[in-house]
């Protein structure tokens, strides 16, 4: 089964590269606004000339430290505007980004640099310059600091090779810039003008969930098209305000970005995941991308808020969401809502919804959720509640975007529609083949890994089960991840996954066990915020998140929810034993990949002792 979208001439016709495509937007709309970002407690903002100013004087600061075409530059670094110029520099500059999550480990930081033979890096503060001082990084030139104080402090950081490393800030990178600018006017804007679509521009290594992470090379033209295809759409325009704060390091939080540079709207960046909703209510943007577990969390707070204290506001916003949810249900049909439902839902938006719509914002025309599946539940309660949530599919290796749902026609429980030029076919055995413009050109220094997923004639194996409905993509299944139990029957862990965390407020993961054993388990974690909420209305406040993990109430809780999950499944799905966790899963334990997705291996690894109990009997 196939799929072949003609591609729109915008798409075709796309700039040579990233930094071009940059160039065009500030000449297009100088002095319009580009970012807004806070610092000292309040709002500032940059417009497409200011940035453009920095960018350039940091670029050429890269060029004056020797910095050579598609040569990479590292950003160890949280989401910020300053991320963002300093990414920026490194495209004008000719050369390519090498992203690094500011949660990494030591070890993967000196990894990844010694593998990607960065030569400058750009490290957040003072625990960034100290990871990347612990590596043994012989190619290493410079570390430039976002802390003025860290720059001050370490002038000179010396390491375990012995060799002196310079420390110096961004201030001191730019003014390097301007000087190299004064005496060569055209230093950046003939890097510009030489790069070229199959130049490299963008290195992100895959956390993966085993193994070593891989180097995905992304070129100019991936970019360039993604930019174009998004564009294509027509579902954005130069008047839409983004709040962005999804982390860079991640290609969703990337290809955000180069959507902006060729639409030209604006965004407010905040990479501070406390703010999140105090920012939406701020910033009153008119879309927002996330992941799942965002949305999530949103919903399971308001519900719980909502619905704890009981009474009449319960009662009545329990009865807004039927109502809510009767007219997705009419939408997903493709009819048309009666009077009566009509005035129910009108009466609903205003006693409930509206007041919803207000605490994110109120301008809201639509959220992107990407990196990991969507639990439909999720998608209805929000659609339900007049704020619909475009749900997207895509890889590192295919630069984000390849699906994407459509305001106009949303079909919960799918991915959408391919991206303009994208191909997608579903092969034999189910996995999801895509071709394209975003499709990235290998693994950096890896060609076995290459040659594994990538064909000759350009189709990627997403490892991916799925199936086209329509036109529209329905992702069923990480191909890796489906479980056979040894009474013969599959059994599809996201599945379960996702229908658990639509009913359960006090959720935070669930990982369904069972490859080869004789009935399905689970390993459960509880939301910290949320389960302590609950305990202190039962009486027990005083206990830790440990302790109520632990407890037999919570327990009883928890197994309600179980057996409402099991009420949805086909008999060999159901999930017979169970068992709460201690703690939540983490990055920082190895649980979690950076962009917050279970290491499944590692955990069922972890906890096995728990997990092989279950089957003793």
């Amino acid at each position: 089964m196939s799929n072949h979208p003609a591609i729109p001439a915008s798409v075709v016709d796309r700039p040579a590269s990233y930094a071009q495509m940059f160039a065009d937007r500030v000449a297009a709309t100088p002095d319009r606004d580009a970012f807004r970002y806070p610092k000292d407690g309040s709002w500032h903002t940059l417009t497409w000339r200011q940035t453009a100013d920095r960018v350039n004087a940091l670029a050429a600061g890269l060029i004056a430290l020797g910095v050579q075409p598609e040569q990479r530059v590292a950003i160890a670094a949280g989401t910020s505007i300053e991320w963002i110029v300093a990414d920026q520099a490194i495209m004008s500059a000719g050369a390519a980004t090498t992203t690094v999550y500011p949660s990494t480990h030591a070890e993967d930081v000196d990894y990844i640099l010694s593998d990607s033979q960065s030569v400058v890096v750009f490290a957040e503060d003072a625990s960034q310059v100290a990871k990347v001082q612990q590596a043994v990084l012989p190619d290493l030139t410079a570390i430039v600091t976002f802390d003025e104080a860290v720059a001050a402090v370490a002038a000179d950081g010396t390491s375990p090779t012995g060799s002196v490393v310079p420390v110096i800030s961004l201030d001191e990178l730019a003014a390097r810039g301007k000087a190299l600018l004064e005496s060569t006017p055209d230093a950046v804007t003939a890097r510009t003008e030489a790069a070229g679509p199959e130049q490299l521009a963008t290195l992100i290594y895959t956390s993966g969930t085993t193994g070593r992470p891989k180097g995905v090379r992304l070129v100019n033209d991936n970019w360039t098209y993604e930019a174009t295809a998004i564009d294509a759409l027509g579902i954005l325009n130069a008047d839409d305000v983004q709040y962005l704060w999804l982390p860079l390091s991640h290609v969703l939080g990337k290809v955000l970005l180069v959507a902006q540079i060729r639409i030209g709207f604006v965004t407010a960046v905040d990479g501070n995941l406390d703010r999140i909703v105090e920012n939406l209510a701020e910033i009153k943007p008119t879309w927002m991308g996330g992941a799942p577990r965002i949305f999530e969390k949103v919903r399971n707070k308001v519900t719980l808020t909502a619905t704890g204290a009981g009474g009449p506001k319960a009662k009545i916003f329990d009865w807004a969401f039927k109502v809510g949810g009767r007219m997705t249900a009419v939408k997903q049909a493709k009819g048309k809502p009666g009077r009566l439902l009509s005035a129910q839902y009108a009466l609903a938006n205003r006693l409930v919804f509206k007041t919803l719509q207000e605490l994110l914002g109120g301008n809201i025309k639509f959220f992107v959720s990407g990196s990991a599946p969507l639990s439909r539940g999720v998608a209805e309660w929000f659609d339900a509640a007049g704020m619909t949530i475009l749900e997207g599919y895509g890889l590192t290796e295919s630069s984000a975007f390849s699906f994407v749902n459509l305001p106009q026609d949303t079909r919960i429980g799918t991915v959408g529609p391919p991206a303009p030029g994208t191909e997608v076919i579903i092969a034999a055995d189910g996995e999801i083949k895509l071709r394209g413009g975003g499709i990235m050109r290998g693994y950096h220094n890896n060609q076995q890994a290459t040659d594994e997923v990538l064909s000759a004639d350009g189709w990627l194996s997403t490892g991916d089960i799925g199936e086209l409905v329509d036109g529209y993509l329905k992702v069923t299944d990480r191909k890796k991840d489906l479980i056979k139990t040894s009474g013969g029957k599959y059994v599809a862990p996201q599945k379960l996954e996702g229908i658990f965390k639509a009913i359960n407020p006090y959720l935070s993961q669930i990982i369904v066990h069972g490859d080869g054993r004789k009935f399905i388990s689970a390993l459960i974690t509880v939301d910290d915020e949320a389960i302590a909420d609950w305990a202190s209305k039962n009486g027990l406040g005083d206990l830790s998140a440990e302790q109520l993990a632990g407890s037999a109430q919570v327990r009883t809780l928890i197994s309600g929810y179980v057996d409402e999950l099991n009420s949805k499944l086909e008999r060999w799905e159901t999930i017979k034993k169970f068992a709460i966790l201690p703690k939540d899963l983490s990055v920082d334990s190895g649980e979690l990949t950076p962009s917050m997705k279970v290491r499944r291996r590692a955990v069922e690894k972890q906890y096995a002792v728990i997990l092989n109990a279950f089957y003793d009997d």
